[in-house]
């Protein structure tokens, strides 16, 4: 059995594990990007659907420190694994529930690999919109905070499930690195922070993961979307917890555990 069978029956079979197996851990960021791509097909043919974006980790200098990280990464979003703000997911579901509010965007067009590295700019320009979501963090580890970086890119970044907000097209005028942000649990405020907290703006992370994919060969397509870190202190929801993440001008979104 490979590493990807191992974490696909421990995500489908709610089995945690301590870690991999040594003669199978990735010992490198390349490593566990190759078992990423080969646990994603697994988790696609159980939750239904295919790859509808990215999300990006560590982008907030609290998850850095968290997670023992000195840069960046990424993994899969899921049709299967994503939700529509309001949603009642079962808390069983998840070995942990690690709330993140998280701008996102959805691209109206293609950024192959270039000759040169896309700027912001350019990148901004493939945008097609904002949205507000709330993450999901999940891991399949014992202790996720201790097993390393290449484990969790092979866990698909610790990726439980995403809950996203409405689309916003009309996004140019809003300042995303200055906008508020306020994580609620039942009414009460759990978490406050601002689109800086991200690589200082959310459009930096979004760069940011163009590059990275870019490097490897990858392209991120029209119609994707793209999550690109938590805002604020992530917060760990309890069974009948109701979450709402709220953004201003951006939107609200929420979900409830029960």
């Amino acid at each position: 059995m490979s590493a990807a069978h191992l974490l696909a029956h421990a995500r489908i079979n709610m089995q945690r594990m301590p870690h991999l197996p040594a003669d199978m851990r990735p010992k490198t960021i390349d490593d566990g990007y190759r078992i990423q791509r080969e646990l994603v097909p697994h988790l696609c043919a159980h939750f239904g659907g295919d790859v509808i974006g990215y999300k990006i980790a560590c982008t907030n200098e609290i998850a850095r420190q968290l997670l023992k990280a000195d840069h960046p990464f990424f993994g899969h979003l899921l049709a299967g694994t994503t939700h529509p703000s309001g949603a009642t997911l079962d808390p069983s579901q998840f070995f942990m529930r690690v709330m993140e509010s998280e701008f996102a965007f959805q691209m109206s067009r293609d950024l192959p690999p270039a000759a040169a590295p896309h700027t912001r700019e350019q990148v901004a320009d493939a945008v097609g919109g904002v949205l507000p979501g709330i993450e999901i963090v999940d891991s399949r580890y014992n202790s996720w905070t201790e097993v390393g970086v290449p484990s969790l890119i092979a866990d698909n970044d610790c990726h439980g499930a995403w809950v996203r907000g409405s689309l916003i097209k009309d996004w140019r005028a809003i300042d995303l690195a200055a906008q508020p942000v306020k994580l609620l649990v039942n009414g009460e405020i759990k978490g406050t922070g601002t689109g800086e907290a991200v690589l200082g703006h959310p459009l930096n992370a979004l760069t940011w993961l163009v590059t990275a994919m870019n490097q490897r060969g990858m392209t991120l397509k029209a119609g994707q979307y793209v999550t690109t870190g938590v805002t604020t202190d992530i917060y760990m929801a309890s069974p009948g917890d109701h979450v709402q993440a709220d953004f201003g001008s951006v939107g609200q979104v929420e979900v409830t555990f029960q």
